[in-house]
């Protein structure tokens, strides 16, 4: 029995309980995703979705999914 949460197992919010199983690895943060985490998957590569997802989300775009990126020039053929 477990001296701090008086249970056997440890509950889950114990600090003696042990990490959850991993799921998937997050590729932006290296980060487990365990069970009830929400992730983004593309092309079978996984990120956690609040904060990972969104924080790589132009690496995201312009890496894996071909997206490219520019700066808008008038042309002064027309001016």
């Amino acid at each position: 029995m477990c001296m701090i949460c008086r249970q056997s197992p440890c509950h889950p919010s114990c600090p003696n309980a042990p990490d959850p199983p991993t799921v998937y690895t997050c590729q932006h943060c290296g980060e487990p995703i365990v069970a009830g985490d929400e992730y983004l998957e593309i092309d079978g590569v996984y990120y956690h979705l609040e904060d990972c997802a969104s924080d790589a989300a132009m690496d995201i775009l312009l890496n894996r999914c071909g997206a490219s990126k520019g700066v808008a020039e008038v042309d002064d053929q027309w001016t």
